[in-house]
């Protein structure tokens, strides 16, 4: 049962904030804060993205999220940070406008899988695999062989797939022409200020332009604070000095353990 007495929020504007690469955690955390600005009714949305991409399933149950929240109402404005690459620009092209510092890295539209080749030095070390399996491509891109010429063919009709859905999905949220985006969609970056002038990005400025933006959309006070949803929880670590760089790496590890052999809609240098 809904409770009736909800706290509502229409005089004052909601934000969520995407600072890593997106993963499974991402999305969780994303979507339990969109429902919850929902279930509050706030006017407008900030989505702060500083971030290089992710994995495509989870970009894309957020971008859906978004669209979904944009239909009951809610005017959702994105604000890139230091960069939002990949799978941070499909989640922005689901919002209303996009503002863009000058400097931002942006772009890298193009979609990416990779797998390791370890077959020479487990030779070296004396280490084989067994595997039994049901069919030739079901131990594709297994470390202990090369990728074979048809394995490399099949991986190619998915990336190909995913990036007819990336390309679409830009060409529908920013109003361009699918063959204008392919242009500008083969993995390049590019700053916030060439991405105004292809199309991706409404305004140049920070985030409190983009409040600004969103602030004249629903008619509400732009000096008040947004609330901010889905913060993370302070962990113990957090009191050691430093402790930021540590959790950032030991985030970065595990989402190169966790993406390998997974196709990402990612900017990776």
């Amino acid at each position: 049962m809904i409770w009736p007495f909800r706290r509502k929020s229409k005089k004052r504007m909601a934000r969520v904030v995407i600072d890593e690469p997106i993963t499974s955690s991402t999305r969780v955390s994303i979507l339990k804060a969109l429902k919850q600005i929902e279930e509050r009714e706030f006017p407008a949305l900030i989505v702060r993205i500083d971030s290089p991409g992710g994995t495509v399933g989870d970009s894309q149950e957020i971008y859906s999220a978004i669209k979904r929240l944009k239909d009951k109402g809610c005017k959702v404005i994105a604000s890139f940070g230091n960069i939002s690459a990949s799978g941070g620009v499909y989640i922005a092209v689901a919002s209303d406008k996009i503002v863009a510092n000058p400097g931002t890295i942006t772009g890298s539209i193009g979609v990416i899988i990779r797998g390791n080749n370890l077959s020479q030095l487990l030779d070296k070390i004396g280490i084989k695999f067994e595997t039994v399996k049901s069919g030739i491509y079901k131990d594709i891109l297994s470390p202990d062989k090369p990728l074979s010429e048809e394995g490399r063919n099949l991986l190619q009709t998915l990336i190909d797939e995913s990036y007819k859905q990336f390309t679409e999905a830009v060409a529908e949220g920013r109003n361009l022409p699918i063959e204008e985006v392919k242009r500008f969609a083969d993995g390049r970056i590019f700053t916030g200020t060439q991405a105004k002038e292809l199309g991706l990005v409404d305004e140049i400025g920070d985030e409190f332009v983009a409040r600004e933006i969103a602030a004249k959309m629903v008619n509400i006070d732009s000096k008040m604070e947004p609330l901010t949803f889905g913060k993370k929880k302070k962990k113990i670590l957090g009191i050691i000095p430093g402790s930021k760089i540590i959790d950032k790496v030991i985030h970065n590890i595990c989402f190169e353990i966790n993406s390998s052999n997974k196709i990402l809609w990612l900017y990776k240098p």
